[in-house]
């Protein structure tokens, strides 16, 4: 199967996917308890009041109408307005997308690195003390809790030491990585051990297959036969693995987001969420949602281009 057939029938397997999200996220306002439109005016407001509310909305039309009108929205980019900024929700997204992006993105940067190489050293050292020493660091920084970490770091090199921001995002790049710093780091002391532990696996494994010990038979140098073979056949489920964290540091990142003040898509689901902010919460909903969908996407397309037989 070439990469244009592979591409096209993994679109047409998000559909079901797409249509699922699309329901989740719409009956989101229907299902909440109690009358949305009452619950934002307050128990205060007449009933005039909340049916004109109703009515504004769409609430007082069949379901099905209401799920129509709420699909040709959404393919329009109308994700309705915000009750607390009054804004349409989507430009709101977009103005705080951006910070969780560059968030996720200075995550991986610091993470992949420092996960290949201990993963690495690791596998070439099995059972020996520098496996034995990167293995215990792994097994600790998974225990550690992040949110623990990111409040730790925030007291001792924030507020005790001076050396980093412990709020904001600040403005221009360089300024951006400076905020930004304490929270990539105390996400990455959680992401890079499970990528190492997974990689350091796929390592050994392959290490030991056949066809290295024909290659070895053949001559071929060990560095060749590592970066060529060994290596390149590892990847796929560290890159798998990769795929899925990343979809959950998307929805996840509002944990260091709100120890940094970081205003980010965590922040705004948080105030979305305390406030009430039914259509913002939608939104982001939809928005976490296809992200995921995105991600996954292409997760698989690299796949394939490593390796073509995982799409047959």
């Amino acid at each position: 199967m070439n990469l244009a057939d592979f591409i096209g029938r993994r679109l047409l397997q998000t559909v079901p996917v797409l249509i699922g999200i699309s329901l989740v996220s719409f009956l989101l306002i229907i299902l909440i308890p109690g009358d949305p439109a009452r619950l934002v005016l307050g128990a205060r407001a007449t009933e005039d009041a909340v049916a004109a509310l109703r009515h504004d909305w769409g609430l007082d039309r069949p379901m099905l109408a209401q799920y129509a009108s709420y699909i040709g929205n959404i393919l329009t980019g109308d994700l309705g307005d915000s009750m607390k900024f009054r804004v349409p929700v989507l430009d709101l997204i977009l103005q705080y997308l951006p910070r969780t992006l560059f968030l996720i993105g200075y995550v991986l940067v610091l993470t992949l690195p420092a996960t290949v190489a201990m993963a690495v050293v690791a596998a070439q050292n099995e059972g020996r003390w520098p496996d034995q020493l990167i293995r215990f660091v792994s097994v600790l920084g998974m225990t550690i809790p992040v949110f623990w970490l990111a409040v730790l770091f925030a007291r001792f090199f924030g507020i005790t030491l001076g050396w980093f921001p412990v709020s904001g995002y600040g403005e221009g790049f360089a300024d951006h990585l400076h905020h930004l710093f304490l929270p990539a780091v105390s996400t990455a002391l959680w992401l890079a051990p499970l990528l190492t532990r997974n990689l350091r696996t796929a390592l050994i494994e392959q290490m030991e297959a056949d066809y290295v010990a024909a290659s070895r038979a053949k001559g071929l140098p060990e560095g060749y036969i590592f970066r060529r073979h060994i290596l390149a056949n590892s990847i796929l489920p560290t890159l798998n693995l990769l795929g899925v964290m990343i979809a959950f540091m998307i929805g996840g990142s509002v944990v260091v987001e709100m120890v940094y003040a970081v205003p980010g898509l965590g922040a705004l689901m948080i105030g979305s969420v305390l406030g009430r902010d039914y259509f913002v919460i939608q939104g982001l909903t939809l928005v976490y949602a296809l992200a995921t969908v995105l991600v996954t996407l292409i997760i698989d397309l690299l796949t394939n281009i490593i390796d073509p037989r995982t799409a047959e």
